[in-house]
This record gives structure tokens, sequence and C-alpha cells, in this order.
């Protein structure tokens, strides 16, 4: 009979301390996150040094709660896995340095995780993933569209080529004087309003799978500025509605052509911004007469979460690679540091 693989994850790459216990890479048996939403909203967006402090505060709290869910020891642990990148350099550090000390009191492997990748591994833990299959990854400091032909293996086919979807969002947020995170505020103002306004989609080349959101940002800006000046004013739902109209329609048609082009068999959506209810309800309208299978994983498993970094980590593992102690937080890493 085999022995059960139990990963323990750990992530804090941003502002969620989060540790998770996955069993036999699929089973979530513990997935415990402590937010510190409330610390950050009154300056209006994530302080790296505040975020840091708060990681060093929870996370043994977040450790021994997760343990304590899962009923088991670190003992029992077969690796753990850990963000080492992208994200905020003082904030990975904490997590990658409580990793290591784990790993090493307990003579237990390490494995090192891209933070994409975990994301994009959240969708193992709703159903089984079919290769080859693309990932439309939407997060407050990502948008791409990333191939994969077989677990491990990421190719990103498209990307943004300045401001994320879900930094965009937060940006139109604090025109609409929303406070922080403003993505859900925008989302659900959206869908209360119609998209009357004419707002740029950016298309880029012929045949490219790049995304741009800098543009339609300042042209939600520059609207609202010339209102004003006219002494008039805008329905913030209106706006909402427009803005979000603009941002689903490229980041759909993209994934639509792409799915075709490379022939896949399942589309993954991942990150952050894959809790909108707008992008949600698109994709499932669009792929509903498409020969190709859309995952779209539960609400707590888009936002940062240590469970997706477990399952990642549990593939990794069983795939061989392993991090020496030497492991250094990365806050700009490749997602290729996978591909084997």
């Amino acid at each position: 009979m085999n022995k059960d693989l139990y990963i323990l994850g750990i992530e804090t790459s941003c502002d969620e301390t989060a540790v998770a216990i996955i069993k036999n890479g699929r089973e979530i048996v513990a997935n415990v996150v402590a937010s510190q939403i409330e610390s950050h909203k009154r300056f209006g967006g994530v302080v790296p040094e505040i975020a840091s402090r708060h990681h060093v505060e929870q996370l043994t709290i977040v450790l021994e709660e997760a343990l304590h869910q899962a009923k088991l020891e670190i003992s029992d642990m077969d690796a753990i896995a850990v963000t080492e990148g992208p994200g905020l350099v003082g904030a990975l550090l904490i997590g990658v340095n409580a990793a290591k000390a784990l790993a090493f009191a307990h003579n237990i492997p390490l494995v090192a995780v891209h933070h994409i990748a975990g994301h994009i591994y959240a969708n193992r833990l709703v159903k089984e993933m079919k290769f080859p299959l693309l990932a439309l990854v939407v997060s407050g400091g990502h948008t791409e569209l990333v191939y994969m032909k077989e677990h491990g293996h990421f190719e990103v086919i498209g990307e943004t080529r300045d401001d994320a979807a879900g930094e965009a969002y937060d940006k139109v947020a604090r025109v609409l004087n929303m406070p922080y995170p403003g993505g859900p505020h925008i989302d659900r103002l959206a869908q209360t309003g119609e998209p009357t306004l004419n707002l740029p989609r950016a298309w880029l080349e012929e045949g490219s799978y790049d995304f741009s959101f800098s543009g339609l940002k300042s042209a939600v800006i520059n609207t609202v500025h010339n209102a004003e000046q006219r002494g008039e004013k805008i329905a913030p739902e209106t706006l909402a509605a427009s803005f979000q109209e603009s941002v689903i329609d490229v980041l759909v048609t993209k994934t639509l052509k792409a799915t075709k082009e490379y022939n896949v068999k399942q589309v993954l959506l991942a990150g952050g911004v894959a809790a909108n209810k707008g992008l949600r309800t698109r994709l499932e309208q669009v792929f509903e007469d498409e020969d190709v299978e859309l995952i779209i994983p539960p609400l707590y498993l888009c936002t940062d979460n240590a469970a997706m970094i477990a399952a990642a980590g549990s593939i990794f593992f069983e795939k061989g690679q392993r991090a020496e102690l030497n492991l250094n937080a990365n806050p700009g890493l490749d997602i290729s540091i996978h591909n084997i």
C-alpha cells in the first residue's frame, strides 16, 4: 500500500500569511490564511514594511493552526513547499526563512515554488489537469497567458506590457474613491451599470497575446476629468461597467484565440482577479459552446493562499525538484524555473 504524500505549503509573497497541508497533491487537509487588508486599507495599498512585520507576527500562529486542523505533526510532512517569488522581497524572506528553518530542524526536503505556478495549480485542487492546457492568470501584479504541455512546463505566450489587470482595477477604484482593494468594489458596481462609455481596447499587434491596460486606465481618468471640467458627472456604475467590459473583452478574446491556436484540452482561470464575477461569467458563456473544458477555482482558491503552493509543490517534489538551504527570496523570479 502506497504511503500518503503530505506537503506543507507556506505563502508570504504579499499581504496574506498562509500555511496549508495537501494530501496526495489534490486533497486539502488544512488551509489557513491571515489577511492584512485592514492594516493596509488606510494607506490605499500594501505597505511592504508593514506586510513583512505582520508575517513575522502571524506565521508561527498560522503554522500551528494548520497542523492542528490537519491533526498532524511537522514530522509527518514529506516536504515543505514555499513561495520563492515573485513578490515583495521582505515579505518573501519571512516565508523562505521559516521554511528553511523547518526543513533544517526536521530534516525535511524543501521545494521552491513560483507564485504564479501556485495560482495555476490551485485548479488541480478542483479537477485533475489535462494537457496541453492554457492558463489565464489575472492578478494585481500579473496578467499572463501560460501554455502547459505537461506538469511543470510553463511557456508564457502573452503577458502585460505595463499595468496588470488587477493594478488597473485598483487605480480606477481610487478615481471612484473606493477603498483598497478596489477590484471587488468595481466588480460589484459594474453589475449594476451599463457599459455605455466608449473606452479603448488595447489589441496590440496582429497575432499578439500580450496585454496592455495602462492606456485604458488613463482613458478612464481623462474621461472623469473632462466630465468634471464640463460640470458633468458620470454615474459610477456606468464608469465601472464600461471599464470592466473593456478589460474582459480583451482577456476573453485573446484567451479564446490562443485556445484554438494551441489546440488545448483545458482552460484554467487563475489569480486574484479570477474571483471577478464579470470575468467568470463571460468565460463560462464563451466556452459553453467550445470543445474545451473550462476550470474556474472557488473564490477561496483565487486569492493568495498556501494550498496552491503545496499543490504545485507536490508536483515539483514528485518530479525531483529540491531547493538547497541557501534558497533566497527572488522578487523577479521567472516561471520557467520549474521547466525540466
